[in-house]
């Protein structure tokens, strides 16, 4: 993983008010739960005291309490109350304090920060240049038995558009690649397929290729958008899950229309479609071995495989930092 990032791990939706959610992220048993007033925490999943889930306990005033003896923890994960040595009790509780992290929302999404406390930034990452109010979304989810830097790496890929993809997004047999030019913004990268097909023609270097309108844009360390048009875009957070599964939620943004209810459907139907598409990636992702990627491999890559080679520089540039 790359330290001192945020990550994308939850929509917002998943952890309501007055709710523990427990979940494995980043290899770690996470509990987030959101209080009465709509703030949230996350700590480890485990009780100091004799190591109970405390995703199983509930939610009491502006505390998570364990649910095996009451103890309550404060979304910092400092304790505040150990029911059994009663309300009058003067003992110091520091030592019964929770591992917590810090999270933040943004966007309807769940930000972990996986890292050193000190260095927490305040900038999420987001496409926000990209999609505003004006766009409405709908979200699907589905769990790939990969890594995510091979899920990530999947959707840059544009060599594979024609075979994976063959009767979707990939017709018209245009397996010759061209480039792909990559253009490098702040915490990311920019790419787009530039694929014909091969009657004999040489195909074209990446200084000869354009970044075309319907592009690929990625920022670290796990948020990912298809820029379909000024209209339409997809936009797919990774969350790791550990080092051989990721959760890929996938939202299909529209503002076909100027009538949100009516974007509202197209979004609904138009996750369905991302879905098949999806479907077809993941079939082939989960059978690559070694689970993750490395910037340093026996893989034999092509001039087509350039977004993927520079998402690994820079990956294992942030990784070493």
């Amino acid at each position: 993983m790359i330290t001192n990032q945020w990550y994308a791990i939850l929509p917002s939706k998943a952890v309501k008010t007055n709710q523990i959610v427990g979940v494995k992220r980043l290899n770690l048993e996470l509990a987030l739960f959101r209080n009465a007033n709509g703030q949230i925490g996350c700590v480890v999943d485990q009780c100091t005291h004799r190591g109970a889930a405390l995703s199983l306990g509930k939610v009491k005033g502006d505390c998570l309490q364990c649910p095996f003896h009451g103890l309550e923890f404060d979304p910092s994960g400092r304790c505040t109350f150990i029911p059994a040595n009663g309300k009058s009790s003067t003992q110091d509780l520091s030592r019964y304090k929770v591992k917590s992290y810090a999270v933040r929302e943004g966007n309807d999404i769940i930000f972990f920060w996986y890292g050193d406390p000190d260095k927490i930034t305040d900038q999420l990452p987001f496409f926000n240049t990209d999609v505003d109010d004006s766009y409405v979304y709908s979200e699907i989810l589905d769990q790939w038995h990969s890594h995510y830097s091979r899920s990530i790496e999947n959707q840059l890929d544009v060599v594979h558009l024609p075979f994976v993809h063959h009767n979707t997004i990939g017709r018209g047999n245009k397996t010759l690649v061209n480039g792909p030019k990559v253009e490098f913004l702040p915490g990311g990268l920019v790419t787009s397929a530039n694929n014909e097909v091969d009657v004999g023609q040489k195909p074209k270097k990446a200084a000869e290729c354009i970044i075309k309108p319907t592009y690929l844009k990625f920022l670290f360390p796990n948020l990912w958008m298809n820029h379909i048009s000024d209209k339409i875009k997809v936009i797919i957070y990774f969350a790791p899950v550990d080092d051989e599964n990721t959760v890929l939620y996938i939202r299909f943004y529209n503002r076909v229309t100027g009538f949100k209810p009516l974007n509202r459907l197209i979004a609904f139907f138009g996750k369905f479609g991302n879905r098949i598409i999806e479907r077809q990636d993941k079939r082939v992702v989960i059978t690559q071995r070694p689970k993750a990627s490395a910037y340093k491999s026996q893989e034999n890559l092509l001039s087509g495989d350039g977004p993927i080679i520079q998402y690994r520089r820079i990956r294992e540039e942030l990784k070493n930092q």
